[in-house]
This record gives C-alpha cells, sequence and structure tokens, in this order.
C-alpha cells in the first residue's frame, strides 16, 4: 500500500490557487450635469445625479406652457365674472331707471288699482293679481300631470315607449313661445268660448269662476297656455329627482310586501318631495316670466276680478304692451320698477328651487354612499 505523500507548508504557500472566475459588474452610467465655471476657472464636467426638482424647475423655465395657462384661467375668470357683471348691471339699469316712480308712489304703487297713463296715477296691484292668479292655476292643472308622466316614465313605462314619449316631453319646452301664442288664438280660445265655456258654467258656475261673459280671451285661457309651458320643466326635473332616489330604498319597500304604488309613494316620492317642490318652484318661475303666449291670449284688462273667463293682466304683459306707449317720464318709471319687481322676484324664486333641487339630489346621493 502506499503511502500518501506529504506536502510541506511551504510549498503550498508558493504554489498558485486556482482563479475562481468572476462576473464583472455593471459599470454604472452616471448623469452629467454641466457646472457653470466660476471666473477664473476651467469648465469641468462633474458627475452626479440630479432631482427631480431640480429637472422639474428646467423643464418649467423652457417651456412656454406657464403663459398659456395663466392667460387661459385668467379667460375663464373673466367669462365667469362677466356673469356676475351682467347682473348687477340690469338691477343697477332698473333701479336707476325707476326712481322717479319709485319717489312718486313708494310702497303704495304695489298696493293701487289705479292704472291711468293721462293722469299719471299708476297702481300695478291688478297685474300682481294677475301674474300670480294665472301662475297658481297653471300650476295646479300642470303639477299632476307632471307627476303622472314622470312616474310613468320611470317605473311603469315600456322601453319602447320611453323614448318617444320623454322626446315628446322635451320637445314642449323647445317650441318658441309665439308659437304656444298662435295656437292659443286659433285652437284653445275657441274651444274654451264653444265647448269648454259652456261646460264648465254649467257644473261649476255656482262657484262664480266660471260664468258669463265669455270670449274666449281670458285669464283661464292664460293659465292653460302656462299649464302646458311649465308641464315639461316640471316633469324633466321631477323625473331626474326621483332617478337619483337609491335603488335599495325601492328594494327595502318590496321586500316587506309593499305594492308598487305604495313602493313609490313611500321610497320614491317620500325621499324626493324635496326636490319635486323644487320642480314646481322652478315652474312657478317659467310661468311668473312668460310674456308673449300669455299676452297673446288673457285679454289685456287691468282689473280684479273673481270670474276667470274675464280679460286680465300680468305684470310682463303690461310691460310688453305698453313699454312703446308710454310717452311721460313717470309712465316709463313705472313700466320700469314693474321690471324691476318682476326681476327681483323671479331670482328669489328660481334660487329657492336650485337650493330644494341641489339638497334633495345631495341627500340621496350621500345616502347611497
Amino acid at each position: 500500500m502506499k503511502e500518501p505523500e506529504i506536502i510541506p507548508l511551504s510549498r503550498v504557500a508558493k504554489e498558485p490557487a486556482e482563479a475562481t472566475p468572476t462576473i464583472p459588474a455593471t459599470p454604472r452610467i452616471p448623469m452629467m450635469k454641466t457646472v457653470v465655471p466660476q471666473p477664473g476657472s476651467e469648465p469641468h464636467a462633474v458627475v452626479g445625479v440630479a432631482s427631480p426638482s431640480e429637472i422639474r424647475n428646467f423643464l418649467q423655465a423652457k417651456s412656454s406652457g406657464r403663459i398659456a395657462d395663466g392667460v387661459f384661467t385668467g379667460v375663464m375668470v373673466l367669462c365667469a365674472l362677466t356673469i356676475f357683471a351682467i347682473v348687477v348691471l340690469i338691477i343697477y339699469v332698473l333701479v336707476s331707471h325707476s326712481q322717479l316712480s319709485i319717489k312718486a308712489f313708494g310702497w303704495h304703487f304695489f298696493a293701487t288699482q289705479t292704472w291711468d297713463p293721462v293722469s299719471g296715477d299708476f297702481g300695478a296691484l291688478p297685474f300682481i293679481y294677475g301674474t300670480v292668479v294665472s301662475s297658481l292655476l297653471a300650476l295646479l292643472m300642470a303639477v299632476p300631470l307632471a307627476l303622472a308622466v314622470s312616474i310613468f316614465l320611470l317605473d311603469i313605462c315600456p322601453g319602447v315607449l320611453r323614448g318617444p314619449i320623454s322626446f315628446l316631453t322635451e320637445l314642449l319646452a323647445a317650441i318658441p313661445s309665439v308659437v304656444y301664442g298662435l295656437w292659443g288664438i286659433f285652437v284653445l280660445v275657441p274651444i274654451i268660448r264653444d265647448q269648454a265655456g259652456p261646460v264648465l258654467e254649467k257644473y261649476l258656475g255656482w262657484t262664480g269662476f266660471f260664468v258669463e261673459p265669455n270670449f274666449g280671451v281670458s285669464m283661464f285661457a292664460a293659465s292653460v297656455i302656462l299649464a302646458i309651458m311649465i308641464f315639461p320643466v316640471i316633469s324633466s326635473i321631477s323625473r331626474d329627482v326621483m332617478r337619483a332616489v337609491p335603488v335599495n330604498q325601492r328594494e327595502a319597500v318590496l321586500a316587506l310586501g309593499a305594492t308598487r304604488w305604495e313602493m313609490l309613494r313611500i321610497g320614491v316620492l317620500r325621499n324626493a318631495r324635496m326636490g319635486i317642490i323644487g320642480s314646481v318652484i322652478l315652474g312657478l318661475g317659467r310661468a311668473l316670466g312668460e310674456t308673449i303666449a300669455v299676452t297673446m291670449v288673457i285679454g289685456n284688462h287691468p282689473g280684479i276680478v273673481k270670474n276667470l273667463f274675464a280679460p286680465g293682466y300680468t305684470l310682463a304683459s303690461v310691460i310688453a304692451n305698453e313699454f312703446t306707449e308710454a310717452t311721460g317720464d313717470l309712465y316709463l318709471s313705472a313700466l320700469i320698477e314693474i321690471g324691476l319687481a318682476l326681476f327681483l322676484v323671479t331670482i328669489v324664486v328660481n334660487a329657492i328651487a336650485r337650493l330644494l333641487v341641489w339638497a334633495v339630489v345631495r341627500q340621496n346621493e350621500g345616502g347611497a354612499h
């Protein structure tokens, strides 16, 4: 048996060991940035990594978008401020041009029935009465129909009919006022005078609201025209408000065994009542300011009478009829004061309506989350 060879330590230290293969490291490529040389020194390159803030500052300094963004923002702010400027300018013009009437009559102007341009005695009470009566009567006719159509389109209407009915409803809101007025003169007025008038007088004449004489052009005709005109406004907004009611409200009521009508009454109408009231007030604002269609069918006679078949006058129609005929400064100032009152009332009514609709939509969106 061969004995193992003994290798001395000195020999082991002198013999080189086998080289272990190594993987070369990937060289790091630094970002270069040029440093502006100081006076008296030579330009040189410094190896380093630029921070994101330095890169952003460099791009913003070289980019021309800062000027464009500033111009765009300024134009948008100017457009938004223009709306406030227009409203303030309208109020200023109305107030300044109605000072003569305000100083002559004061608050008594809105409590006097006399309207006599010849003697210079003016009172707006007949026009306020005509505006309020025609608008409330229009709401009385339009609100039930608008809510019925909204509920039908939202929960009952087949899909095939939903599109055409919605289109026709919105089309009514797009028809010009003068077209409604012409339709009222040639279609509605003869119907009220010859067909509907005798029937209403026979069954409701005891109330004193529908009695002779009936010439067709009347407060009732103006109310019917207004009801048709504000119907699409109330219907569209009510439908949007009821659609915003969370689905779980409907499902919860149905899960308790409620019928469809009970589901609509408890789960939908109760939650959407504030928004529906807002849509009604918005329709009231439209009725208060309607001019041409009402002027063509109301009869244009200043007076306060109980009979709805009698002619009447509204704040908007008296301005449209008599503004071009106003000869004296006091006459013109009285008409402008009527316009100021109508403008302020319309602003308040529309603001209240928008606030109510916004409140109910926000409440329902919060409940859904």
